[in-house]
């Protein structure tokens, strides 16, 4: 395998298998396992969409990467398709984690979750319930549904909520989702219409993207049930949360004040919720977070 390949690879998750990026670092003279970061990425979005970035910058500090879809979406199976469920995606972290504990080159006891935006909030979840994790970074993290909502223009909640309706009903019929976008303009009946979030995920699309913008819309009523902010108080593994101050998305005061009072490291940046992906601000975040691992989850054990 050379420096810069990467291999296709998939692992079971409930009903279905997650399809996933399998990075290896390059041998350093030593056949030691190494540190593995499970990578997630957010709401409705696919590996295709910048994560091999920051998969790249890892496997070059020499760590092991998995970058997964969810099921229902990119290149993943489940049926229907764009069908977005919380618990779904929680237990597709948890099949990640078990996948990169399985694989001969990863330390079953160093593995750390890597999330961004509502991934960020499912990292922090499924830390909480894996208390194995050696630690965690999220991004731009979505930390409180109710936060998030209250950024949501109105006239759009009530076309998203009618949707989200008919969307329950069908489904207890046995009909095809009645899809909402997860992102559009003002008063579109889209989970997100911030003025940055359609040219947003429009600047991660990269050619023969698996993304499709639209989700089916019961998702809608998960959304203010879920508070992954609440995990932080019982982590005890190292934590970072890179918070970007104009975030439109995942309000970062909300994130900082479910961080106060624990140990949580935290990164302020002057960026909006999909600048932090981008160059030259990604490269700047990038090196907070390496240096995060370095410090906490070092590639080499130290007593090797």
């Amino acid at each position: 395998m050379s420096d810069r390949e990467r291999i296709d690879v998939s692992f079971p998750s409930g009903d279905a298998s997650c399809a996933a990026w399998l990075y290896l670092p390059p041998p350093h003279g030593t056949r030691a396992r190494r540190p593995v970061v499970v990578l997630g990425h957010g709401l409705g979005a696919t590996r295709d969409m910048s994560l091999d970035h920051y998969a790249e910058a890892f496997r070059a500090d020499g760590y092991a990467c998995v970058v997964f879809d969810y099921r229902h979406f990119g290149d993943s199976g489940g049926q229907p398709r764009q069908l977005l469920d919380v618990e779904q995606e929680l237990t597709d972290w948890a099949s990640a984690i078990a996948y990169a504990r399985s694989h001969p080159s990863c330390d079953p006891e160093r593995v750390v979750l890597w999330g961004s935006s509502f991934g960020g909030g499912h990292a922090l979840t499924a830390a909480a319930r894996d208390r194995g994790v050696a630690a965690v970074v999220a991004q731009c993290p979505f930390t409180d549904g109710i936060a998030s909502m209250m950024r949501h223009d109105p006239v759009a909640s009530v076309r998203v909520g009618t949707r989200a309706v008919r969307d329950v009903l069908g489904a207890a019929r046995g009909r095809a989702p009645v899809t909402v976008g997860l992102v559009g303009r003002r008063r579109s009946a889209a989970l997100l219409t911030a003025p940055d979030a359609l040219p947003g995920y429009a600047a991660l699309l990269t050619p023969g993207t698996t993304f499709r913008n639209e989700v089916a819309a019961r998702f809608a009523f998960q959304l203010p049930r879920y508070r992954p902010g609440r995990r932080l108080r019982e982590l005890r593994c190292p934590v970072l949360l890179c918070l970007c101050s104009e975030d439109s998305v995942a309000p970062s005061a909300r994130a900082r004040r479910y961080a106060a009072g624990t140990r949580t490291q935290l990164r302020d940046y002057p960026f909006d919720h999909f600048g932090i992906y981008l160059s030259p601000e990604r490269e700047v975040v990038l090196h907070d977070q390496c240096e995060f691992l370095r410090r906490e989850v070092p590639a080499e054990s130290r007593g090797a």
